[in-house]
């Protein structure tokens, strides 16, 4: 396809999404390419919470991806499944070559990496097919939304040659306050956050976004570290970000009393 004015934060929850059939968010990405994307992209860029460097690195992928299974504690069927998507090497020097024009330095290259489940769990059920190129990109917790919206600007010619960008980590995200509640209440402090961040989202306050740790209610029980939320701080900055982008809240979950599904598209307005 050509141009693509689209980009996407996915919050992918758990690693058992892909077959958890009963979740609001599994039928949410399986139908992503029918209702919300329905175009096929030439490849995608995946910036994953599960990818965390010094500085910035890609996946660099001849063949096919390996699947990593960087999770534990789960059922042995969850450790058999694969998505051997295609690498895109060509798609990784294209990205190494923009951020270095932006002066992100010490862009590396990981030529055996494959894909963790930040970014294989919600593609299996994005495209089952795992036939489209795909890319990793890796997030910096050491810096600050700043940084990654500024991250995701330098991405955004990509959206110009058919490349999808997809930001995956979670609206919220404090794995020691999960619970199972029976009466399926959101836990306060989540729903506050929750709320806080789409707001600020939909009335394009992306500056407060990106200091959403100084901002937001609950910020650091929301996130008490910010690597789920850098990849969308990426799509919002590869949208084009400020009045060049629009927000929109595509899905909304919850499960496990704090754990938020939320999800966005950024269009491009220019």
């Amino acid at each position: 396809m050509g141009s693509i004015k689209e980009t996407f934060f996915i919050s992918h929850g758990s690693p058992t999404l892909c077959v958890e059939e009963s979740l609001p968010a599994h039928g949410f990405l399986k139908n992503f390419k029918e209702i919300v994307f329905p175009h096929r992209p030439k490849s995608i860029l995946v910036i994953s919470a599960h990818w965390d460097t010094s500085e910035p690195s890609l996946n660099s992928i001849h063949g096919r991806n390996d699947t990593i299974h960087d999770f534990y504690g789960f059922s042995s069927s969850m450790y058999k499944l694969k998505y051997p998507a295609p690498g895109a090497p060509e798609l990784a020097t294209k990205v190494k070559e923009l951020l270095a024009a932006s002066d992100f330095n010490c862009v590396h290259e990981d030529k055996k990496r494959g894909l963790d489940h930040g970014a294989w769990v919600p593609l299996m059920l994005m495209y089952p097919e795992a036939d489209i190129p795909v890319c990793q990109l890796s997030v910096q917790a050491k810096e600050d939304g700043i940084y990654h919206y500024n991250l995701g600007r330098a991405l955004a010619p990509l959206k110009n040659e058919g490349v999808l960008i997809i930001g995956s980590g979670s609206a919220t995200h404090n794995l020691r306050a999960l619970k199972k509640s029976s009466d399926n209440l959101v836990a306060p402090w989540a729903l506050q956050f929750d709320t806080w961040l789409k707001e600020s989202l939909l009335s394009g306050r992306y500056e407060d976004v990106m200091q959403f740790e100084e901002k937001a209610p609950h910020a650091k029980t929301a996130h008490p570290w910010p690597e789920h939320l850098y990849p969308l701080h990426v799509a919002m900055g590869a949208a084009g970000g400020g009045e060049k982008s629009k927000a929109q809240l595509i899905h909304q979950s919850w499960s496990l009393s704090s754990l938020s599904y939320a999800s966005y598209k950024f269009t491009s307005t220019y």
